[in-house]
Parts: structure tokens; sequence; C-alpha cells
């Protein structure tokens, strides 16, 4: 037997262990799993994350029910530490620095895919708004991509769009690749009963529903009763046992709403597990600059996520200040990489692409890592990166981001939120 097939078979025997410790009593035997976790985890930000898990749970007794949820559903609990800990991290990263050193390129730990761009609502500044509505991967493209992935060391999957619950291959899909693990950017209206059924069934999907607030500020944005069809969808998966988050967008006009102890509390209560948190930027249909967070609005956010992670039992990870616990901008390949088309190429080729070179090449794009992304925190960057290569845009409207009036206005924000963001480095520490 080979080496990484021993590894696999004690990680998993070992899993198998912990997570009947877990089902049995989670309030008493939570710390079991999570030494497993920790043990387990290569990556640096993996460990990071699964202590902040330990310290939530030593110092919030608000995080049981939430444990509790997670626990009732150990088939899908063991499907995702598999993927993401097991495959993803422990064996996974030894197979992705061999590879990475093969080709040149960084192999990241996760692949998002956009199967379809076509969606069925018409969303305000949708950042894939202004894709062509009948662009769509094959399924056997798709397939193979995951395949693919897999031999790389890529175990974790994020699907987007469009919306990926139009696609008709979806869920037919990720049965077909029952050792990845996948997370789905979604709307939420076309999760009806059905749809539940087969994601509780499947074990290895977890949809992630897009909100901007209230229903009054879901609604305005994404059209008269959207906020109810997703708060439905949300009972139907948490009846179910099936994991789902939450996905958000901080804008000038939300972000105090957003980030309120009684929304968060609302999305605890719907049995949210965890929020992936968004700033808005001026891209896809009707680019609005004036939506954009402010820097006083910015630097808000930085203490004001941190202590709701400290305080609520849900984790929290927001993409641009949380530069600062994954060293940089985490897209371009190096953590993960964005596919809307890849046809006559290998995974392993497309990510020797070019511009991925050049992006890992400049991180960070700024010392001061509150400070990581090349659009909104060094637009300069992007410009240089972008002439270089001779990138070209994927859809109209892209290429505002690099001239123009939009152009100018980044460049002009960033520059006020740099200063910002190293005033507060200076007196955090």
């Amino acid at each position: 037997m080979k080496m990484a097939a021993v590894k696999r078979l004690a990680a998993e025997l070992a899993l198998d262990r912990a997570l009947q410790y877990l089902t049995r009593d989670p309030e008493k035997n939570l710390t079991t799993i999570l030494h497993f976790l920790q043990r387990t985890a290569v990556l640096p930000h993996h460990k990071k994350m699964i202590e902040v898990v330990k310290e939530k749970f030593e110092s919030d007794p608000g995080i049981m029910p939430q444990v509790k949820r997670v626990a009732s559903n150990p088939e899908m609990l063991r499907k995702l530490i598999n993927s993401w800990i097991i495959e993803g991290s422990f064996l996974g990263k030894q197979v992705r620095n061999r590879v990475s050193q093969e080709i040149g390129a960084n192999v990241p730990s996760a692949i998002l895919i956009d199967p379809t761009s076509a969606c069925n609502l018409r969303c305000k500044g949708c950042w894939a708004g202004e894709y062509n509505q009948t662009d769509e991967l094959e399924p056997e493209l798709i397939s193979r991509i995951i395949t693919e992935a897999r031999e790389l060391g890529i175990h974790w999957i994020v699907l987007s769009g469009g919306e990926p619950f139009i696609y008709p291959h979806l869920l037919d899909l990720v049965a077909e690749h029952p050792k990845s693990f996948f997370m789905v950017y979604t709307n939420g209206t076309l999760i009806n009963d059905q749809v539940a059924d087969r994601l509780a069934e499947l074990g290895n999907l977890s949809p992630s529903f897009s909100l901007e607030g209230w229903q009054e500020q879901t609604d305005d944005r994404r059209g008269p009763g959207t906020f109810e069809k997703v708060t439905a969808a949300m009972d139907r998966l948490r009846e179910r046992g099936v994991f789902f988050g939450a996905s958000i967008t901080a804008m000038r006009t939300n972000v105090e709403t957003l980030f309120s102890e009684e929304f968060i509390d609302f999305l605890i209560d719907k049995g949210v597990l965890y929020v992936w948190a968004f700033h808005y930027v001026p891209v896809g249909r009707d680019a609005n600059v004036d939506l954009m967070l402010t820097p006083r609005q910015r630097i808000w956010l930085v203490d004001r996520v941190r202590e709701l992670r400290r305080n609520k039992p849900i984790f929290i990870a927001d993409f641009w200040n949380d530069g600062y616990y994954v060293d940089g901008c985490i897209a371009g390949g190096r953590q993960y990489f964005h596919i809307n088309a890849i046809r006559g190429k290998s995974v392993k080729e497309a990510l020797q692409n070019p511009f991925f070179l050049e992006y890992q090449r400049r991180i960070p794009f700024n010392e001061n890592h509150l400070a990581p992304c090349p659009i909104i925190d060094a637009p300069k960057a992007l410009q240089e990166m972008v002439h270089r290569v001779h990138a070209c845009p994927t859809h109209h409207g892209a290429e505002q981001v690099l001239e123009g009036r939009v152009a100018s206005y980044l460049e002009n924000l960033s520059g006020r939120w740099r200063k910002e963001a190293d005033e507060y480095e200076k007196t955090a520490h």
C-alpha cells in the first residue's frame, strides 16, 4: 500500500472515531474533533480558522446550538472534513506542492466555476450582469475540470454564475463527484422541496444565499418576493440538516444593517453557519461607484467583524479586510482561480496562464494586508498586469475598472483607503 493511501486510511479512521464522539455528545466531545482537525490541517490559514473555532467554543456558550446542528448530520460533516482537511489539506497540499514545482505555477486549494451565465433574476449592480445569458459549460467539460482538479490535489469546488441552480445538470454533476465538496453562491429562489431533498441526499453541496439585508433591501436589489423565497429555502435546508451559509455584499447604504446584531442574530436563528462578506465593486450591470464603502465605513467594518466573531456563534469572513489573516489577496491562482470558459486546455495548462503568474509574482499588492485587492486597493497594479500580459475582458464593461471615470474614482478611493488603513495599523499596534 502506498504511503498516501496509508495516511488517508489512518486519517479516515481517526475522523470516524472523532465523529462518533461528536455525534454521541456534542457538548462534551467537540474538543476531540477540534484537536483532530488541528493535527491534520497543513495550511496555516486552516489552522488559524480552527483556532478561532476553539476559542469561540471556550468563550461563547451560544455556539453549542450551532454545534448540535452540525452534529445532527454526521455524513455531511464527514464529507466536508474529508474534502477540506484530509484530502484538501493533509494529503492534497503535498500533491499541489509537487505539481507546482513541476509546472512552475502555483496550484491553489479551490476552483470557482461558472456552469452557466443564465439567471432568473435581474439584480441591480450584479457583477456578472453583463455576461451573455446563453453562455454555458457542457457537463462533460465541468466533470473533466473537477476530475483534473482532484488529480492536482484540489477538492474544494465553488460554483457561481449566473444562477447555478438554473443549470439543469448541477446536482447530477455533484453526485458524480462524491469525493469533492461543493459550495454554491445562489440567489436561493429555486431551492424547492425537491431540490432540498436531493441536497440532503447528496451531502456534499452547501448553498450560500445572497442577501442585501432585510426584505426591503433585498427585494429592492433582487426583485419583489426574493427575500421571502430565500428564507423559505433556508427553512427547508435547516429541516433537512443541510449545511448552508449567507453571501452578503456590503455597500455604503446597507453595511450597518448587514453587520447589526439584529441581522446577524436573524441569520443564526435561520440556521446559517457561515457568512461570506464581499465589498461592492463597480463592475457588471449598472455599476455605481456611489455604492462603494467609504474609508471610514471600511475601518468600522474591520472592528465590527472582529467583534461579531468574538461574540456570535457564526463564522464570518470579510474577503477584503481579512487579507491580514491570509497575507494579502487569495485570487489569481494563489488560493483559488475562476473559470467561466476553459476549452482546449487542461486545468494544469490553465494554471500557467501568464496573468496568473504575473498576479502571483506581485502579491502582496500592498504591505498593509488591510489593502489586499488590486481592483479597489491597488488599481495601478491591476492596470500594469493587464497591459503587461495583454489580458482581455471577458464581457462588455469589465474594462471600466482600467480607464475612464470608474478607474479615476478607484485610484482616488484606494489612495484614501491606504492612508486610513496605515493609520489604523499604527494605532492598533
